[in-house]
């Protein structure tokens, strides 16, 4: 008689139906094929078999008949027998929570960039992870509040930096001298890593309850991914590249992706189809990912999520880039025009209805009745890579591409090119016309009647955190409040020394040496001014938006580690998420005065 089918990973709650608000998925990985059930304590269920990857077995579950406006716990079972909750957890039981019929609105936690944690029985070097910690409270009081929704902007796992158990892992496997060394190189090697990050327990906990959104960025593949053209055409000569890439995209493919999908799309999605009717779908997903890595037009990453009256577009910024220097972009055409009809849907309808008003055009919303409001009244765009940068950092970028393109001559174009690749310059300021489009789209969406009350660029990867405000020099700034919100890392380091050049890139000295690069790469000036109204924080932080109708509320919070208390039973334990920061987005705050 077969042994009982087991519970690898997960479960994972992953989407929260905010139309219907009854319905969610649920994805897992078991030991083996298997049926799957995921049963409310409401009634609510759902249930499909597993599906097959590189000898790896897989579900996202969708359940329906959730009660609106509850928090319901359930249960995971495989074949008919129970596996979560774990017996003996110490963690209270996961739940779904529905958003009410009338909803008010939406709590956002988004942070990026995170190693998996040391066991709790080890020093960890980093300092203690926020997504830990932030368990730890949650589950500590399971009836306070929480966040509705986790995003993670990039570097869930890192293929390129594993740790020292992995390596030993690896060592098992194949010899380590011979190239890619300690990265990843394959699909087997890419679920290791995420059985590292997600089987922390209080990760695993966390990831059972809160839903989450996820996008990749560089090191979910390997630093620098898709830098430029060079660097891939260099890439695509070693030996190992095509396997890593390939099961990178398949792996994300698989463990992220799919969880930020809505259910009404995965019934209509060829390759979900396809890849779960299959005895074995590894060779219908692989052939998908040679497919987006050959042609990025073939797929779409990016998505867009609705919650009540906030939108959010989780834009890809790495498999989508165009990277021939004299057309560069952040966004391949079809990609731009998809974020940007995304951004504008209902908005066109919503202006066309305010011409009809007798108040002017350009008079600011203060006081706009709900029936002239468009469509949503904040907007979210969610992309790994931080839009407004610190000032001499986003010249230094546009100088950087200026070089690289030809417009100081070949000597000054190889220079930029091994200076683009030294320095990590490859953010939206690296990609000017792209940089400049995202602003004008900004403006566009923020201005008139029908504007939000507030505009949001969410971003990671820097390894610090900072609120930056724009102003559009002159030409009158959007109605909406608009806003550059960084945070990083969860769960890693930054050496001291860039801690104090970011410092520095944020300076008068810092603006001013940036201005004389900008001067010799002959870029212009950018269509906005902007400045630092927050931070730069270093440490392990997550930040949380509170957004209840028009208004907008952020608060950033590290992860230290304090005193142990009565009711800490380890190290991890004594962690706490400090506040160092919050304050009210939106009109009722002061603009910053320039730096």
């Amino acid at each position: 008689m077969a042994d009982p089918a087991g519970l690898r990973l997960g479960p994972l709650l992953r989407y929260v139906d905010w139309e219907t608000k009854d319905r969610a998925t649920v994805w897992v990985e078991t030991d083996r094929a298997c049926t799957v059930e995921v049963i409310g304590a409401d009634g609510s269920q759902g249930s499909g078999p597993t599906f097959a990857i590189a000898g790896h077995h897989y579900a996202l579950v969708t359940i329906r008949g959730l009660t609106p406006g509850t928090s319901t716990p359930y249960e995971v079972l495989l074949d008919g027998a129970r596996v979560w909750p774990l017996e003996d957890s110490p963690f209270p039981p996961s739940t779904i929570t529905t958003p009410p019929e009338s909803s008010t609105g939406v709590t956002v936690s988004f942070g990026s960039c995170r190693w998996a944690a040391a066991p709790a029985d080890e020093h960890d070097p980093v300092g203690p992870d926020a997504l830990d910690t932030l368990a730890a409270r949650i589950a500590a009081d399971p009836s306070g509040p929480r966040p509705d929704v986790l995003l993670l902007l990039g570097d869930q796992v890192y293929a390129d930096e594993t740790s020292e158990a992995t390596r030993a892992w690896l060592a098992e496997r194949r010899d380590l001298d011979e190239a890619p060394g300690a990265e990843v190189a394959d699909y087997e090697e890419y679920t290791r890593l995420y059985d590292e990050s997600w089987l922390d327990p209080e990760v695993r906990w966390l990831l059972s309850t809160v839903p989450s959104c996820m996008i990749f960025d560089d090191h979910d593949l390997i630093d620098d991914w898709n830098t430029s053209a060079a660097w891939l055409a260099e890439m695509r000569t070693l030996p190992w590249w095509r396997e890593r890439v390939v099961s990178g995209l398949m792996s994300y493919w698989v463990y992220q992706h799919l969880g930020n999908l809505p259910p009404k799309e995965l019934e209509s999605d060829e390759l979900f189809a396809a890849v779960t009717s299959a005895a074995d779908g590894t060779a219908t997903l692989r052939e998908f990912a040679v497919r987006a890595d050959d042609d990025p037009l073939s797929t779409r990453w990016s998505y867009r999520r609705d919650f009540d009256r906030t939108r959010l577009l989780m834009v890809d910024t790495r498999a989508a880039r165009v990277l021939e220097e004299q057309h560069r972009a952040m966004l391949d055409p079809d990609e731009a025009r998809w974020v940007r009809d995304q951004a504008l849907d209902g908005l066109r309808e919503a202006a066309g209805a305010a011409t009809t008003t007798e108040r002017p055009t350009m008079e600011r919303p203060t006081a706009v009745p709900p029936a002239a409001v468009g469509p949503y009244d904040h907007l979210l765009i969610g992309t790994s890579l931080p839009w407004l940068l610190p000032p001499l950092i986003h010249d230094t970028e546009s100088w950087n591409a200026a070089l690289c393109r030809g417009e100081r001559g070949a000597r000054w174009a190889r220079f930029g090119e091994r200076l683009r690749r030294g320095a990590d310059l490859e953010h939206w300021a690296a990609f000017p016309r792209s940089f400049d489009e995202l602003t004008a789209l900004v403006a566009e969406v923020g201005t008139g009647a029908h504007a939000p009350a507030t505009i949001c660029v969410l971003s990671g990867d820097v390894h610090h955190a900072y609120v930056a405000e724009p102003d559009w020099r002159g030409a009158g700034d959007p109605d909406a409040r608009v806003y550059q919100l960084t945070c990083s890392p969860v769960h890693n380091s930054i050496p001291r020394m860039i801690q104090l050049g970011f410092h520095f890139g944020w300076s008068r000295l810092g603006r001013r040496l940036g201005h004389v690069l900008a001067r010799h790469g002959r870029t212009g000036r950018p269509p906005v001014h902007w400045s630092r109204s927050g931070g730069p924080w270093f440490g392990n932080q997550l930040m949380t938006l509170t957004l209840r109708g028009r208004s907008a509320r952020l608060r950033l919070e590290q992860a230290r580690t304090g005193q142990p208390t009565a009711r800490d039973t380890d190290a991890r334990g004594a962690a706490r998420l400090l506040t160092v920061d919050e304050r009210e987005l939106g009109p009722s705050s002061a603009r910053r005065p320039r730096e």
